[in-house]
């Protein structure tokens, strides 16, 4: 099993097998937690989509420019880290953003980015890039030795610069993988795995050794370059076909099982932790309202204001799973003009009917998370 296990006392309190220096995942009097470096219980409060370049619009540069000088890390250490703070966030989930809808998103931070925001993160790892919204990207022949060198360049040239640092969480692989399913955008390319071959056991057989294969070869690629940090494996879509001999091939392989849920999270991360018994990370995820604007620049002349209320609801629905060990909000930091919602505007004005549930969330859950440790 990749995951680290923790020992429980009969006193009550913690013992290791080893000294951790970086997050671990324990479970505690029938629960589940991250850990921190120092042992501490933790559960992951994250904003999902930070890019600056929606300050970089014509009519708002001049915010960039002039207030940070057209650095990205004085843009991080100055605005995005201490609002994320203010506002109750405890780490920051997937940085990257949709740079154009359904097409592509921004690049991930680096360690230095990293580095000048100081709070937890977690940092994806695009082994495959059949995700759900990309209809750029071809089916990789999973088997192929080309597939394998690939794994090694992305654990290379990530993990090898991230893997002493006690801030990183763990890493996601893919963004909602097309495992057997397929949308409009994705159609030309089809499923990683024919559907119609799990009719038959043979068919089960073949799709369970395959994603052995393919859970086995990503895990052994970062455990090459980095042997600290949490596998999270695929953000896994909630809401569309899931085999599970897709997700048994994980389980040995991976430290929890992470999901994007948009209609359900409460009732699909308690569903999937009862399944598998395995810690659970709703990963990302929001409900949104459509707000009139007559700036132009969204389609409709509406943008997406965030339902903090509703976030909310989910947080508390979550922290009654003992499976549960964290909420990642589908922000983004800034609304740009694709995703269309955001916590703060082009003029960095706050969304404060958005932000006050929000925040209010987040004070009861460090009351919960105190009275926990």
């Amino acid at each position: 099993m990749t995951r680290r296990h923790w020992l429980v006392s009969s006193s009550g309190l913690f013992s290791q097998t080893k000294s951790p220096a970086f997050f671990t995942i324990a479970k505690s009097n029938g629960r589940w937690w991250f850990r921190t470096p120092e042992g501490r219980p933790f559960f992951s409060a994250a904003l999902n989509h930070i890019d600056s370049s929606t300050l970089r619009y014509p009519e708002n540069i001049g915010i960039w420019e002039n207030k940070y000088g057209n650095s990205q890390l004085r843009w991080i250490r100055e605005s995005v880290a201490p609002n994320l703070r203010k506002w109750g966030f405890n780490s920051v989930g997937w940085v990257q953003e949709v740079s154009i809808m359904r097409h592509a998103h921004t690049p991930p931070f680096s360690l230095e980015e990293y580095q000048a925001l100081g709070l937890p993160y977690f940092h994806l790892l695009p082994f495959i890039e059949t995700h759900q919204w990309n209809p750029w990207h071809k089916n990789p022949d999973l088997r192929s030795q080309d597939f394998r060198d690939w794994c090694d360049y992305v654990a290379r040239d990530a993990c090898s610069r991230l893997k002493n640092d006690p801030n990183l969480v763990g890493y996601f692989y893919s963004d909602c993988p097309t495992w057997v399913h397929s949308n409009p955008y994705t159609k030309w390319r089809g499923p990683m795995f024919d559907p119609e071959a799990l009719k038959s056991p043979a068919g089960r057989a073949e799709l369970s050794s395959l994603a052995t294969h393919y859970y086995t070869v990503t895990r052994d690629a970062v455990r090459r370059y980095d042997p600290h940090h949490l596998l999270l494996g695929d953000r896994y879509e909630a809401n569309q076909p899931l085999p599970m001999e897709v997700v048994n091939a994980a389980r040995p392989l991976v430290d929890a099982l992470s999901f994007q849920d948009f209609k359900d999270p409460i009732g699909q991360m308690r569903d999937w932790h009862q399944r598998t018994s395995m810690p659970v990370l709703w990963a990302d995820g929001s409900r949104a309202i459509n707000v009139p604007d007559s700036s132009g620049r969204y389609e409709g002349n509406v943008y997406k204001q965030l339902d903090g209320a509703w976030y909310g609801t989910v947080l508390r629905g979550l922290r009654d799973n003992p499976g549960a060990i964290g909420a990642h909000l589908c922000g983004a930091y800034l609304r740009n003009r694709f995703r269309a919602k955001g916590l703060l505007d082009e003029q960095e004005r706050p969304d404060e009917k958005a932000l006050a549930p929000i925040a209010s969330a987040h004070r009861e859950l460090a009351l919960w998370l105190n009275s926990s440790r």
